[in-house]
């Protein structure tokens, strides 16, 4: 069975950092793309960062740089670290997989996490 467990979240307060885990097991074919996505309360569900099998990167708009999203093959996990955090970051953080067609697209991904709660206080 595919599955995705995430770890890492939790509280911080405004700037500060909070590193994102997820890893993958039961896939028969490694998922062509792999990413992060947030869903704060009465929002809609919004790209954070992507990957593909190549190493290419794609991130939202709001990121401005302070997130990086990578992978370790060997361990089967996905990481996302986020730096520079502010209050408009607080949401349920999801990890995904996918065979996308594009990065940030979220009906490209058809397996997710169980959430995460990432809560940024000011």
């Amino acid at each position: 069975e595919e599955e995705l467990v995430q770890s890492g979240g939790g509280s911080v307060q405004a700037g500060g950092s909070l590193r994102l885990s997820c890893v993958s097991s039961g896939f028969m074919y490694k998922p062509f793309c792999m990413g992060w996505f947030r869903q704060a309360p009465g929002k809609e569900r919004e790209a954070v960062a992507a990957i593909d099998l190549d190493g290419t990167t794609n991130y939202g708009e709001f990121v401005l740089g302070r997130f990086a999203i990578s992978k370790d093959n060997a361990k089967s996990t996905l990481y996302l670290q986020m730096n520079n955090l502010n209050v408009e970051d607080t949401a349920m953080y999801y990890c995904a997989a996918g065979d996308c067609y594009t990065l940030l697209a979220t009906s490209d991904y058809n397996n997710w996490g169980q959430g995460i709660q990432v809560t940024v206080s000011s």
